[in-house]
């Protein structure tokens, strides 16, 4: 039998990624570059894409992608993960992850943020198996309208299904202060800790400067139908100016969820959030890289529309169903609140 060869995909065979994506998702993948050799040849190009693939006898098998939105940015984001039926049994799923991580260390990337399905263990254990671990759930991130040949059942896609979010660390970090509210304080150190992502939980200090307005950018994807709110800066008004623009989402996009993101690096993160956090229609999801901000984030997630099931979300790690446990507890405090 012949043996798989894991090699990066060039510019020149930046339509083969297309052909998997297609047959795997069909056009449901929420990316629209993958289904544009151009801009996939162009990203791998400028250093944007790694594109990594699994081939057997002249025939690509398999498929993960490295991205970032600068070519020189420290941490890069895994996904694009396809592994076709004629690769079935062979590991290849965790033998490109791990061909990508030695990669990563090679090139002095700090770690890589990934994301694994919630519907069952399996990814999520490939994922530990290499040393990623937990930072996050989100829930109901997938619609049930992206379809994926791998799933288990058809009823796994009859309603929105959450993912579990990775932080494989690749190399040593700088270190730097991070500012979270007290209520989740905890959880975050024991992410920070026990992922090794950058960041030490300080104190805010007390001569911080809180800006009478709230700084913020919202992006969509309609077709997750969901949106993010990137704060840039929480002011004083927080709690209005984020109650009117989710009240906005959910009235007149009628968005299913809503996602708010809030810089760790920032005292003004914790002030404030100490103060109005009570306030807000939003509960714990984790920790998680924004682009917008290039920084690691405080998510939190709205979703009063749709139902979760405890019994709906795998975990594969005693440490992922303790942070599971908690992103499930503080939704529903916050939801009888």
């Amino acid at each position: 039998m012949s043996e798989v060869e894991i090699r990066f995909l060039q510019q020149s065979e930046a339509s083969v990624l297309t052909r998997l994506v297609r047959e795997t998702y069909g056009d449901t993948y929420d990316a629209e570059w993958v289904y544009q050799p151009e801009e996939i040849a162009a990203r791998i190009k400028d250093g944007r894409l790694v594109s990594i693939v699994g081939e057997l006898d002249g025939e690509i098998i398999g498929h993960v992608a490295l991205s970032r939105e600068e070519d020189d940015a420290p941490v890069m984001h895994s996904g694009v993960a396809i592994v076709t039926e004629a690769a079935r049994g062979q590991h290849l799923f965790t033998r490109l992850k791990q061909f990508a991580s030695e990669w990563a260390h090679q090139q002095k990337i700090f770690g890589i943020f990934s994301e694994a399905t919630a519907a069952h263990p399996y990814s999520q254990k490939a994922n530990i198996d290499l040393g990623a671990h937990e930072t996050g759930f989100l829930l109901g991130w997938i619609p049930a309208s992206v379809s994926n040949n791998a799933a288990l059942n058809t009823q796994d896609a009859a309603h929105r299904q959450s993912v579990a979010l990775f932080y494989l660390k690749t190399n040593p970090a700088h270190k730097h202060s991070i500012f979270a509210p007290a209520r989740y304080q905890p959880i975050i150190k024991n992410i920070v800790t026990k992922s090794g992502l950058r960041g030490e939980l300080k104190p805010a200090p007390a001569n911080t400067t809180i800006d009478d307005l709230t700084t913020f950018t919202t992006t969509h994807k309609d077709d997750h139908n969901l949106s993010i709110i990137t704060v840039a800066q929480p002011g004083q008004d927080l709690v209005a100016a984020i109650t009117d623009e989710t009240t906005n989402l959910f009235e007149t996009f009628n968005r299913d969820a809503v996602y708010l993101d809030f810089v760790l690096s920032d005292p003004a993160t914790e002030i404030v959030l100490d103060e109005h956090l009570d306030l807000l229609p939003f509960s714990f999801a984790g920790v998680f890289p924004n682009h917008h901000l290039d920084e690691d984030v405080l998510r939190l997630q709205a979703l009063p529309k749709v139902e979760i099931k405890a019994t709906d979300i795998s975990t594969a790690s005693e440490h992922g169903q303790q942070l599971l446990d908690f992103v499930l507890t503080d939704r529903e405090q916050k939801l009888t609140t």
